[in-house]
Formats: structure tokens, C-alpha cells, sequence
């Protein structure tokens, strides 16, 4: 049985609470257990069930602070969600890769969400403008 919009709504909303929060066991919780988790151009890949996304997750929370998620869109289907959401807050660590020094760091993000019958994500696929984010944090 599909979710509805508000439903997924719902998911997503708590997901990015979560994240807001540096929560990763609340993250994990949103996620089915056989979630494919694809960050698109993570260096290890997609992966698998919450704990294979659990690496990601704990090191997006030491590289990046103070993340607030602003919805810009969503659409949805049978079952899926695409977000468009803008991400602000600071970049302590070493996000993908970059020398942070606690830089203010906005940039687009967007997700491609399904939804198992659970209610639960399925699959996230997460594309993030990259080129915003080097543009930010210069390497001198």
C-alpha cells in the first residue's frame, strides 16, 4: 500500500530531524532494514541496511554543524518523493573530502526517496551540488 504525500512528508520530515540533531541511531531508525543508501559520489559507495549507512552518517556529523534543511519542492509518485532542499550551517571537519575551518557552508541538495510498505525509507539516493561546496572552501 503506498504512502501518501503527507506521510512520506512525515518520514522525510523526521529523517532530516534527526540529522538536524547529530542523531544517528534516530537516522537508522527511519531506514528499512534492507535500505539502499546512495550518496552519489560517496567514496564507498551505496550501501546497504542501516548499519551500512551508519559510517556515513557518523562522519557527515564530525565534518559538518548547526545544519538547518529548507524544503525547497517535493514531488511525489507511487510509493517515492523528490526533495529539493537547501542545506545552511558550518563546516567544522572535512566535509567530502574539503578543509572545512568551521566555514559557513550552504549548498542544494537532492533526494530520491522510496518508501517500503513499512513506511519506512527503502532507498535514499542523495545528490549534492558539489561544485557550491568547493566554490565555499577554498583550499589555500
Amino acid at each position: 500500500m503506498a504512502l501518501s504525500p503527507s506521510e512520506m512528508d512525515r518520514m522525510l520530515d523526521e529523517h532530516f530531524g534527526y540529522e538536524q540533531r547529530d542523531d544517528v541511531e534516530g537516522v537508522l531508525a527511519t531506514l528499512d532494514d534492507d535500505v539502499e543508501h546512495d550518496i552519489v559520489g560517496w567514496p564507498d559507495g551505496p550501501s546497504h541496511g542501516p548499519e551500512g549507512a551508519r559510517a556515513f552518517y557518523e562522519s557527515l556529523f564530525a565534518d559538518l554543524a548547526d545544519g538547518r534543511v529548507e524544503t525547497l519542492r517535493r514531488f511525489y509518485g507511487d510509493g517515492f518523493l523528490v526533495d529539493e532542499s537547501l542545506w545552511r550551517g558550518r563546516a567544522p571537519g572535512r566535509p567530502f573530502g574539503l578543509e572545512g575551518r568551521n566555514r559557513p557552508l550552504e549548498f542544494r541538495l537532492l533526494h530520491v526517496l522510496e518508501f517500503a510498505d513499512s513506511g519506512k525509507i527503502r532507498r535514499e539516493n542523495v545528490w549534492l551540488d558539489l561544485a557550491s561546496i568547493i566554490r565555499q572552501l577554498p583550499q589555500d
